[in-house]
Formats: structure tokens, C-alpha cells, sequence
């Protein structure tokens, strides 16, 4: 449905951290689509448009309580509908805190596994956007021992072809350039410090160079982020969490964007969590926030 302006579904969030401050913040940004900020009415002042869930329990800003875990959920799954039905063209999430949702005796491990499972999307990615990068990755929240068993030539073609698709479709870039970080030290230095350079990422890279994605590597991750290598990129696809993320950060932290890859609506969030140690305080940075709403107004089908 073609509108006037997009209409944004914004998740307030785990209800004892930033979450719900920082959307009543952005009731002063001028944003230029019609937010509509999902959660407990009563945490939300200021907020023009309301879609009200009652908390399960009444939240202390800092302190978990496992009794509003479900109510957490209940935020996602409304907008997960609203994007699906076509109310809303995309959806904006503040953070959530795992554990407390864990505690409530539901598995959990995040965003992006959970809208990936609600929207029956075959294969997601997780990409963050800021300090003019895009990283992306092929695995997520994983520990480190579990990252090399986890990566296969299959799962890294589904990874570029989606990180392909979706940098043409959303992001209207016409030809997407993809650099592929390696996962050993010095990509494997020729085997001698591990093979899954030469045995999987290059294998994988081959076979999506062939479909006509413009994907190059394994490159070493050690010096894939230098200026003169990126100016020739649209994105890198880093093998695990910490290895591309922190570069990122470095670069844009309080204004880096997490945008969720293969799902069939937009989903951006925030670059950070939940922050229970200044929640009430005022003290919390909007930049984030402010940055994914405006991104998800930029790749909604209706901007």
C-alpha cells in the first residue's frame, strides 16, 4: 500500500531499561513517517501515537522482573503481524535484555533468531550499519569454541546471497560489492593455521561469484578494515560476532543501526542494550535510536 509517509512500528522494549525513555524522546524528531510506539501506555508520555500492552507487572526502571518476559515477546509479535498484514511498511526495536527473558522460562537468544522464527524467514543475517560500514555476519550469538563448526559452504552461500539480495532491494544498490573476512589469523595462512579458509569461505565465495554476486575472499580480517580496501566495498561479511562488530562500534558507537537481512519486511534496531544502570536517570543517548528509525524510513517500500 502505497502511503504519504511510512508508518513505523517501534518496540518499547525491556520495560526496566532505556527502552521506553528513549522512545518518548523521539516525540521531539522531526522524522517524517507516522510512528507508532508499541508497550505500556503509561511509560510512554509524549508518544503521539500509542498501541498500548499492559505490562504483566509494574517495572522499576533498573531492576528485572521475570513476570513481563512474555509481555517483552508480546511487543515483537504485534508488530511482526502489523509488518505481515501491511499496517505497518516497518518495524524499529529498543532493546531487550535476553536473560530476563530467559529467566521467564523461555528460550530466548535474540532479535534476530526470534523475528527470523516468527516470520518463517528461511535465512536471516545480521548486519550493522554506521560510521559509513556494513558488516555483516555469518554467524551470530555463538560462543567462540562453537563458531568455526558452525560455518559450512551452505550457510555462507545463503548468507551472500541474501546480503546480496537484500543491498539490491533495500538498500538500491545496483551491484553490491562484498568483502568475505576469513576465519583463521592471516586467513588460514595457507592452511598452517587451520583449513577453514581454504576448505569452506573460499569454496563458498566461488560458487557466489559464479551466481554473479561480486563477493571477494577469505581476506584477512586483520587488515580487511583499512581505508584503501573498503573504498572499494558495499559491505564486509565478517565469520563471527566479535571479529567485524567491534570495528564498527569503534567507528559509530551511539549511532550504529542493527538491520535484520532476509526477513520479508524491514527491521532495523538499536546498537546497544538495554542499559539498566542509567534507565530513569535521563542520561540515556537517543542517537541510536534515532539513526534506526530513520534508516527503516529510508528502506520502507513506501518512502
Amino acid at each position: 500500500m502505497k502511503r504519504d509517509k511510512p508508518v513505523i512500528a517501534l518496540t518499547s522494549g525491556e520495560p526496566a531499561g532505556i527502552g521506553p525513555e528513549l522512545c518518548a524522546r523521539l516525540a521531539r524528531e522531526p522524522l517524517g513517517a507516522k510512528l507508532v510506539v508499541i508497550g505500556e501506555r503509561g511509560m510512554l508520555d509524549g508518544c503521539l501515537h500509542i498501541e498500548h500492552v499492559p505490562l504483566r507487572r509494574p517495572a522499576v526502571p533498573g531492576r528485572l522482573d521475570a513476570a513481563n518476559g512474555p509481555y517483552v515477546l508480546a511487543l515483537l509479535d504485534r508488530a511482526v503481524r502489523g509488518c505481515l498484514d501491511g499496517e505497518f511498511d516497518a518495524m524499529v526495536t529498543a532493546p531487550v535484555q535476553k536473560s530476563v527473558i530467559n529467566d521467564a522460562g523461555i528460550a530466548f537468544t535474540g532479535h534476530t533468531e526470534y523475528l527470523a522464527e516468527r516470520a518463517k524467514a528461511a535465512h536471516v543475517v545480521m548486519m550493522l550499519v554506521g560510521g559509513g560500514l556494513r558488516v555483516a555476519l555469518a554467524t551470530t550469538h555463538l560462543p567462540l569454541s562453537e563458531v568455526s563448526k558452525n560455518i559450512t559452504r551452505e550457510s555462507l552461500g545463503r548468507t551472500l546471497r541474501v546480503l546480496d539480495r537484500d543491498l539490491r532491494q533495500r538498500f538500491r544498490i545496483a551491484r553490491p560489492r562484498i568483502l568475505v573476512a576469513g576465519l583463521n589469523p592471516h586467513s588460514g595462512e595457507s592452511g598452517h593455521l587451520g583449513r577453514e579458509d581454504i576448505e569452506v569461505i573460499a569454496p563458498a565465495v566461488a560458487v557466489a561469484a559464479a551466481e554473479g554476486i561480486a563477493a571477494r575472499g577469505p581476506l584477512p580480517a586483520d587488515t580487511l578494515f583499512v581505508p584503501e580496501r573498503l573504498k572499494d566495498s558495499d559491505a564486509v561479511l565478517a565469520m563471527y560476532h566479535d571479529q567485524g562488530l567491534p570495528v564498527l562500534k569503534f567507528a559509530s558507537f551511539g549511532r550504529g543501526v542493527n538491520v535484520t537481512l532476509g526477513l520479508p519486511f524491514v527491521r532495523t534496531s538499536v546498537d546497544h542494550g538495554t542499559a539498566l544502570d542509567i534507565a530513569g536517570t535521563g542520561k540515556a543517548d537517543p542517537g541510536s535510536l534515532i539513526e534506526a528509525v530513520k534508516l527503516a524510513i529510508e528502506l520502507a517500500p513506501s518512502a
